[in-house]
């Protein structure tokens, strides 16, 4: 009988074992893939938020950390802490453009939603949008211009009242879809909004755009000189939240690799019952002419089936999972700043071939010992067993 028949036959052999071993390395396989989805789809919202950023800088009050700096990708609430006098002090400087924004809250039919004063008209021009209805709101009027995906979750269109603390808005435009965070935004004029909202003039960050690309070093450095504010790059801002995310996605992977390393111990106990159970039939064999490299070999392949199976069935289910558990995964109070648009993603192809050959190697590692111990069994040793 050829290897292969053998492998498959052993497999199949009892199907109640060959079903709870390949659960566990199913689940670990699975949890990975859910894992890595969920890290693979913040990071490609989040690149998408800082590119729909538009600004070579970003000033922010001095002393925000990583997570405040998140904010300002996500569009959420963050303090004003800008005062006006600091934000003429950096657009008195020549060769650059600002868009200061303050980002605030308000409640529609008691839920809570995202409200950020913005230039109209400047932060149209700057960040490309387009109004798929209506026109976009005036600057110095109580005016609304909301993103498609708040318009469609409170059936807003041009015309609608809107009550914001206390002071009725009326929407007069909706967006194109951006695919960021900005389509479950409220925009309003920020000279309204510092009225409404009682800032006193003061912005929450302000997003700089440089007209010499190659000199954002030196005007991040003038800025710096003529403010009382932090400056970064669009780049070093995008490496600091990545870096936080990448440190959960980092624990994340941890926790899916014990579930696999369990689920390695399985096909070990498996493996080594399955040496003793054929005992009588691995002394056939070496009777016949098997040599122990033929029984180290049969063993081994039977162990690393566990993880090729094991893997590609975790692939397909959690692939699966991914696309229906991600979003509630995301919905966390850390990784719902990039809500708004879908965290779904899996992994790229490549990836998941690396899951899989790691499954199958670890199936396999597993089975090194169980598949000694059978190679190293005399024929009389184990014919006489009964």
């Amino acid at each position: 009988m050829s290897d292969l028949r053998l492998v498959l036959r052993n497999l199949f052999g009892s199907r109640s074992r060959f079903a709870l071993t390949l659960t566990g390395i199913t689940l670990g396989i699975t949890a990975l893939v859910v894992m890595m989805s969920l890290g693979s789809g913040l990071r490609t919202q989040i690149d998408k938020q800082a590119s729909d950023l538009g600004a070579n800088l970003v000033v922010t009050p001095k002393g925000w950390c990583a997570y405040e700096q998140v904010k300002v990708l996500s569009g959420n609430q963050l303090p004003d802490a800008i005062p006006p006098d600091e934000l003429a002090k950096i657009e008195a400087i020549e060769g650059i453009r600002t868009l200061p924004y303050l980002t605030v809250g308000s409640a529609l039919e008691n839920e809570p939603v995202p409200v950020t004063g913005i230039r109209v008209a400047d932060t149209l021009t700057e960040k490309g949008w387009t109004v798929a209805t209506g026109e976009a709101a005036r600057d110095g009027a109580n005016e609304i211009l909301a993103g498609p995906d708040i318009a469609e979750a409170f059936a807003l269109k041009p015309g609608s009242p809107v009550t914001l603390r206390g002071t009725e808005f009326t929407v007069t435009g909706v967006l194109d879809a951006t695919g960021t965070r900005d389509d479950g935004v409220l925009f309003i004029p920020i000279d309204v909004a510092q009225e409404v909202y009682e800032t006193d003039g003061r912005v929450s960050f302000v997003a700089v755009k440089v007209e010499d690309i190659s000199q954002v070093d030196l005007f991040a450095q003038r800025i710096a000189d003529a403010a009382n504010v932090a400056v970064v790059s669009d780049k070093q801002l995008l490496a600091s939240v990545l870096s936080v995310v990448d440190s959960v996605g980092t624990t994340l992977r941890v926790i899916a690799a014990v579930a696999i390393l369990t689920a390695a111990f399985g096909i070990v106990n498996t493996m080594l019952m399955a040496t003793f159970e054929r005992r009588r039939d691995i002394g056939i064999l070496k009777s016949v002419g098997s040599s122990n490299a033929r029984i180290f070999r049969l063993f081994l392949f039977e162990a690393a089936a566990y993880g090729l199976v094991g893997g590609l069935v975790g692939l397909v289910v959690g692939s699966v999972a991914s696309l229906v558990i991600t979003p509630y995964i995301a919905s966390n109070e850390f990784t719902a700043f990039i809500g708004g648009a879908s965290v779904q993603a899996t992994p790229p192809f490549s990836e998941m071939g690396l899951i899989l050959v790691g499954a199958v190697a670890v199936a396999a590692v597993a089975g090194v010992y169980p598949a000694l111990r059978a190679a190293r069994l005399t024929p009389v040793e184990a014919i006489s067993y009964e």
